[in-house]
């Protein structure tokens, strides 16, 4: 019988390390798997992420984590071949009994869910139903190879051991890859958030042209009328007229109407046509609250603005003082 071996610094973080690293790949991975479905199978919100901030965060994390986690099992796996009697150390039993436990758990929830669901009547859509076969493909195969880990059958087999990483391996990499197809190309990404810092801009330039209109109850004759440098107002610049792109617009159409202009890179997400066209003038009564009036098409865009006066009606002018001689 091989001796028993105390646990040093290099084992204790070679096989938390280890344990982390296949907590969080396996996290990012249903969480891009999750993400992927949603984009096939299910309904994607009005104004959902136009960035895909999560695939990108799951993409970055594989990237980043998964490779580590296949050195470290490596260099683990390598260790217990050398020194026996590594394999009783008790931060690994811990640490796999844990992992272990961990996925049957996450496996019987997800399928209390699925029952649940069912019982209760609800409809079992195809996203949700293969969101559960996801889970229990992952979680059931990192069960499986964590059972035989414990009997040791990696350490004897390390050929097989060397496939199954493998496989894994390719899995993982198309998932990544495959992102690149749902949410662009990282320059794609970039020419959606100047459109986003364009919109932005033409909010913050229609908030002070109403502001105007209450101040002065009248339009701004144009966008320099706007500039205030006691409130710190400047108007906001086009990020990319450097790029041969025009500016901002603004047009007066009547004493109370108006349209502010930008070109976009691509049409918002949730756009229907009927605002494609150049200058296209959609007269409605402004109020705040209608989010879709930000809605755009790719190319040069129009939005039409009518001020309710009701809504913002001109504030009243403080009387000027009078100065008094001594």
């Amino acid at each position: 019988m091989a001796d028993k071996i105390a646990v040093t610094p290099k084992d204790f973080f070679l096989w938390v390390g280890a344990t982390i690293a296949l907590y969080v790949s396996t996290v990012s991975l249903l969480a891009l798997w999750f993400a992927y479905i949603d984009r096939l199978l299910g309904a994607v919100p009005r104004y959902a992420d136009p960035f895909s901030t999560g695939i990108r965060i799951a993409v970055a994390s594989l990237v980043v984590i998964f490779p580590l986690f296949i050195l470290l099992t490596r260099m683990v796996h390598t260790d217990i071949r050398k020194h026996a009697a590594k394999s009783e150390l008790w931060i690994r039993k811990w640490l796999l009994m844990l992992t272990i436990f961990g996925a049957g758990i996450t496996m019987v929830i997800d399928l209390i869910v699925l029952l649940n669901t069912f019982l209760g009547g609800e409809e079992l859509t195809p996203a949700f139903l293969t969101k559960v076969f996801a889970v229990l493909l992952v979680i059931g195969g990192a069960f499986l190879y964590y059972l035989y880990e414990v009997r040791g059958e990696w350490e004897k087999n390390e050929m097989v051991s060397k496939i199954i990483a493998g496989i894994v391996s390719v899995i993982v990499l198309t998932s990544v890859v495959s992102a690149f197809f749902v949410i662009g190309t990282p320059r794609e990404l970039r020419l959606l958030r100047y459109d986003q810092e364009k919109v932005n801009a033409l909010e913050n330039m229609q908030w002070q042209i109403i502001n105007h209109w209450q101040q002065k109850a009248r339009l701004p004759e144009n966008l320099d009328a706007l500039q205030d440098p006691i409130s710190g107002f400047s108007v906001p610049v086009d990020p990319q007229t450097t790029e041969g792109m025009a500016g901002y617009a603004y047009r007066i159409l009547a004493p109370l109407s108006f349209e502010l202009c930008a070109t976009f890179n691509h049409a918002s997400l949730g756009t229907t046509g009927g605002i494609s066209e150049p200058y296209a003038v959609r007269p409605q009564k402004y109020s705040g609250a209608e989010k879709a009036f930000w809605e755009h098409s790719a190319g040069e865009v129009c939005f039409a603005r009518a001020i309710d006066p009701e809504a913002y009606p001109p504030l009243q002018k403080a009387p000027t003082p009078t100065r008094v001689l001594p």
